[in-house]
């Protein structure tokens, strides 16, 4: 049997623990026959003998936060084949092996380098072997222990919140629960009592207790009310190790707050107010608060105002101030010094939103008397009525009474009142008034058709204090008199047909009248009595207001009679009664077979029968074209007598007459043809003048044909001469169908038509002054050696 050695590992305690060996029963190699495993002990040193070969290792157990001013020890790795000569090398492997755990390769001790806190990690897995220095060889195989850290007592239980806050309803009952808090311990809780919490109170009795295991906060004290205290602050303290001396402790605040119920009724501070309104305050004008005390808050003092009862419950009325949950007193109805000077009122004050829990507590309204008085002022005049309406016939005479308002002063005083009518009312001032006793009278005439109502203002006024005064309007109404005569409703347009046969009606009348009577309008219709019995036609009431003209004979004939004129009567059947005279115009026409009117006129007789419209209206055509052809002929003639004097190219004055410009000198050759002149016998021999009509016919003169080898010059000369002695003819240089210059031209006229009127020869002398344009005229007319040439 082989002989192997085995490692040891001994431990020591540390401080005043035991570290103990606990067996994990785990097998270290794969060696299935028996082999001596030599262990030595740190008691005896006595051999242990093993039948199983396989190495086991022990777990290790450390406590946290070593304190020690060395390095903590661990324990101790040996092996029988250490002879200590230093042949033996230890190495530790594995987690923070080398930082945290060390160990002595040379003795196999091992030591906690830092101080441990089970809370960070609670074990720690590591790896051992040992090794031959010279060879390299492990003499040992590697194995694998465990060091657990051992929890001390080093963590105090901390709370979830540094402050909790909370509310409970006031007014509830022993053990209601407020709220839970929590505390959490770091220790570990599988290993004594280091993580064992448990809870107490240190500040909020008597008023709250707390469960110590589950941290329940719950009340102690019954009927806490909110409005003898709102806030309550208590102090939680959870203390592990089951809360027995040197147990760590944490401490909490909870700020528990009393929410409102209504547990208070309203409350008036007095029971009585005093309180005064004018009389003249009108309705709805406030007159003073009052309010009723209620120590909840929220929707639990929210009060609801009234008035219960008292003598002024119909002149007075109160209402709610929602934001100030005051009640506003208020005025209902006029007041009125003189009747009543104070009134008492009961106002009430409930709750609107009671609790039924705590209606056993007693009524949850309260009430209080309210006292008003009554000021006096000077209060202006009141009418007896509202208004007034006054009914008058309008044949009232001027001066009549016709009605009377009445006002009287309200005040104790009772001051005298004067009356007046409101003149932008009654701009025609048909009304007046008495202003001593307010009797209205009448001004002038009424007539109803005309203004049948007539709305006035009527002024009362204090005679003392003229600026108290009131207004009243007053409705006249003015009755219907009987004093207009029935009329035609409308202008009649009538005819009766040649052909008509007798009893056939011919037209409707109906009537008019600007009264009205109460039982209506009834009208009555009649010949006068002078045609009583008419010939020719008849009139028959209809009793509805209208009647039927009717002729009465066979035929009628439009060249004896073309118009007839029927007067009738229409009465009213009003008192007194109305009539009045009405002519009806009838006119003849021709009618076709079926009684429409085709021609009234008297005139169309006189046409041929024969003629049918067609023709009428061709003929009248025929006579209008002629007429305006007539009229057309007389204006061409007209315009014919304006028309230039000469007009006709062909003549040589034309060369003067229509060109209109003075000519260029005899260098222009353009002004006129020349060879005119020349050619004298072109002109028209017989020729009239058309451009002026003389007074006296001349006979032509005929001159003998001198045309022939005649110069130019000798031709003009003796044309020259000879108009000058025909008096019918303008002369050659006439300028008649120029425009006109304008009036006292500064030269003379240079025409010879006043040559008939001058005895002698002119003296044409002044041209030669005029310039070198009029030398021509000058050397023709300038002397006597001119005319001679």
């Amino acid at each position: 049997r082989r002989t192997h050695s085995f490692l040891t590992v001994l431990l020591w305690s540390s401080v005043v623990y035991v570290v103990h060996m606990t067996p994990f029963q785990k097998r270290t190699n794969k060696h299935s026959h028996s082999e001596r495993i030599t262990g030595i002990s740190e008691n005896d040193g006595k051999t242990l003998h093993r039948t199983k070969r396989g190495w086991m290792w022990n777990q290790f157990f450390l406590l946290e936060e070593y304190t020690g001013p060395d390095t903590q020890y661990v324990g101790k790795l040996h092996t029988d084949q250490d002879k200590g000569d230093g042949n033996l090398k230890y190495i530790l492997t594995g987690d923070v092996a080398g930082s945290l755990f060390i160990i002595d390769e040379n003795t196999g001790d091992i030591h906690a380098a830092k101080k441990l806190d089970r809370e960070e990690k609670s074990l720690y897995v590591l790896r051992a072997k040992a090794i031959d220095r010279k060879t390299g060889r492990q003499v040992e195989p590697e194995s694998e222990f465990i060091i657990k850290i051992h929890d001390i007592n080093d963590n105090e239980p901390k709370f979830t919140k540094d402050i909790y806050t909370a509310s409970i309803p006031e007014m509830s009952g022993v053990g209601t629960s407020v709220i839970q808090v929590t505390a959490t311990d770091a220790d570990d809780a599988n290993y004594g009592n280091s993580a064992k919490v448990v809870y107490s109170i240190l500040q909020g009795q008597p008023y709250f207790s707390v469960d110590p295991e589950t941290g329940i906060i719950k009340t102690a004290l019954p009927d806490m009310s909110r409005e003898n205290r709102e806030q309550y602050q208590v102090v939680i303290q959870a203390k592990d190790m089951g809360g027995q001396m040197g147990g760590l402790s944490g401490t909490t605040t909870v700020n528990i707050t009393l929410t409102d119920v209504n547990d208070n009724p309203p409350r008036f501070p007095q029971s009585s107010y005093q309180f005064s309104s004018p009389e003249s305050a009108p309705p709805g004008t406030p007159l003073g608060r009052i309010k009723a005390n209620d120590p909840d808050v929220g929707e639990n003092a929210e009060i609801e105002y009234s008035i219960s009862n008292g003598d002024g419950s119909d002149m007075f009325d109160i209402i709610t101030d929602k934001d100030t949950q005051e009640g506003i007193i208020t005025v209902k109805k006029h007041l009125d010094f003189e009747n009543k000077v104070l009134y008492t009122l009961r106002v009430e004050a409930t709750n609107t939103h009671p609790d039924p829990r705590f209606l056993q507590l007693g009524p949850f309204k309260d009430t209080a008397l309210v006292k008003i008085s009554v000021e006096d002022v000077d209060e202006p005049p009141v009418f007896s009525r509202p208004w007034y309406l006054i009914e008058v016939d309008e044949d009232a005479k001027e001066g009549s009474i016709i009605g009377q308002v009445v006002a009287q002063d309200p005040d104790i005083a009772k001051n005298a009142i004067k009356y007046s009518v409101d003149r932008h009312t009654d701009l025609d001032r048909i009304f007046n008034i008495y202003s001593g006793n307010g009797s209205l009278f009448l001004s002038k005439p009424l007539d109803r058709e005309e203004t049948p109502w007539h709305n006035i203002t009527v002024i009362a006024t204090e005679i003392n204090n003229p600026k108290q005064s009131s207004q009243i309007p007053v409705f006249i109404r003015i009755l219907d008199i009987n004093d207009h005569a029935p009329e035609f409703a409308n202008y009649y347009e009538t005819f009766v047909c040649e052909n008509a046969k007798a009893g056939q009606l011919i037209q409707t009348v109906s009537a008019i009248d600007k009264d009205q009577p109460p039982q209506g309008h009834k009208f009555f219709f009649e010949l006068v009595p002078e045609f009583a019995v008419h010939p020719n036609f008849s009139v028959v009431d209809n009793k509805d207001n209208t009647a039927g003209i009717m002729t009465r004979r066979n035929g009628y004939s439009r060249s004896k009679t073309s118009t007839y004129l029927l007067p009738i009567i229409i009465f009213d059947n009003d008192y007194p009664i109305q009539s009045s005279t009405g002519t009806l115009t009838i006119r003849v026409c021709a009618c076709d077979s079926r009684g429409n009117m085709q021609s009234c006129s008297a005139e169309a007789l006189l046409l041929p029968a024969g003629l049918s419209t067609g023709a009428l209206v061709a003929i009248l055509l025929c006579i209008v074209i002629l007429l305006v052809l007539v009229v057309l002929f007389t204006a061409l003639k007209r315009q014919r007598k304006k028309e230039p004097l000469i007009i006709s190219k062909d003549d040589v004055r034309d060369n003067i007459v229509t060109y209109n410009d003075e000519g260029g000198g005899e260098e222009d050759t353009q002004a006129f043809d020349i060879g005119t002149l020349r050619n004298p016998e072109a002109r028209e021999e017989s020729k009239m003048r058309r451009d002026v009509i003389p007074e006296t016919i001349f006979q032509i003169r005929r001159t003998a044909p001198l045309w022939e080898n005649i110069d130019v010059q000798d031709f003009i000369h003796r044309r020259l001469k000879e108009n000058d002695l025909d008096p019918a003819a303008p002369p050659y240089d006439s300028l008649a169908t120029y425009a006109y210059e304008g009036n006292d031209s500064i030269a003379n006229s240079l025409s010879s038509l006043e040559s008939l009127t001058t005895e002698g020869n002119q003296d044409y002398d002044y041209l030669s002054d005029w310039g070198p344009r009029f030398k021509k005229l000058a050397d023709m007319y300038g002397g006597e050696d001119s005319d001679r040439d």
